[in-house]
């Protein structure tokens, strides 16, 4: 079984073409030609990362973030990127990022959060302009079983995305039904969900002044970026498992969340 084989099933999932103009998607480094040995899946790839994929003889590593995001000038090993790239190269492991091509399928990031939550009847919150079909898009909106309060939900979500902190606007004193969910950094989205109703909005990385945009109308809840996007490499993992038997796909143990909280 090749490295082609794999992203091709992938890409099936996640097409590189529905990636955000500004992303770096697919394989980063490696040869779609090698054989491959195993296949570890993560979040991010940082050198324990590589690390890991050596100890478990994965030389494949299938990450949801693309650890090389702008250009590489040089690679003396300076910082944490070129350090990866050089390690993953040395020990011949190849890395493949999904990122928003997973971000924007309809069975992707969002939709994870929603089954995460128990949401029901999710549909795209921002449908991609690009694309005639409405499933492709960022984001998610449906709804809960039934309405809760809001303290409620607060610690639904909490739970529910093992969180020690969740932040969030001003309650409204009104249940909450309808939710829009958007993994990592949504305030972009703050206005769709609003536009279409929402009584709360889960995404992170939420500044300051982006939580006046609530405007009294719906709950912002930050639940923060790790967290909101940390079920994608379970989602991976179970989507390539049911096609791959002859070699181990390996979820990563390791947590590459960089914020702790006190």
């Amino acid at each position: 079984m090749k490295i082609k084989d794999i992203t091709n099933y992938l890409e099936e999932l996640a097409p590189l073409s529905y990636a955000e103009d500004f992303d770096n998607v697919g394989l980063l480094v490696g040869n779609y030609a090698t054989e491959v040995t195993g296949v570890l899946v993560t979040l991010d790839t940082l050198e324990e990362t590589v690390d890991e994929a050596i100890a478990k003889n994965c030389n494949l590593i299938v990450s949801f973030h693309p650890i090389i995001f702008g250009g590489l000038k040089k690679l003396n090993g300076n910082n944490y990127v070129e350090r990866v790239v050089l390690k993953a190269i040395k020990n011949d492991i190849a890395i493949y990022a999904t990122h928003t091509a997973l971000d924007n399928t309809h069975l992707g990031v969002s939709a994870k959060m929603c089954e995460v939550l128990g949401i029901e009847n999710p549909q795209v919150l921002i449908p991609k302009e690009t694309f005639s079909d409405k499933n492709i898009g960022m984001g998610m909106i449906g709804e809960l079983p039934s309405a809760i309060t809001e303290d409620a939900f607060l610690k639904l979500v909490k739970n529910n995305f093992k969180t020690d902190c969740v932040r969030h606007s001003n309650k409204l004193d009104k249940k909450i039904k309808k939710v829009a969910v958007l993994g990592g950094s949504g305030s972009f989205a703050i206005k769709n969900a609003i536009q279409q109703k929402a009584d709360a909005y889960v995404s992170a990385d939420f500044k300051y002044h982006e939580f006046f945009k609530a405007e009294n109308k719906i709950l912002l809840t930050d639940v923060g970026h790790y967290e909101s996007e940390q079920f994608t490499k379970n989602l991976l993992v179970e989507y390539l498992s049911k096609k791959f038997t002859k070699f181990a796909v390996i979820l990563s143990e390791k947590s590459t969340n960089p914020i702790y909280y006190f």
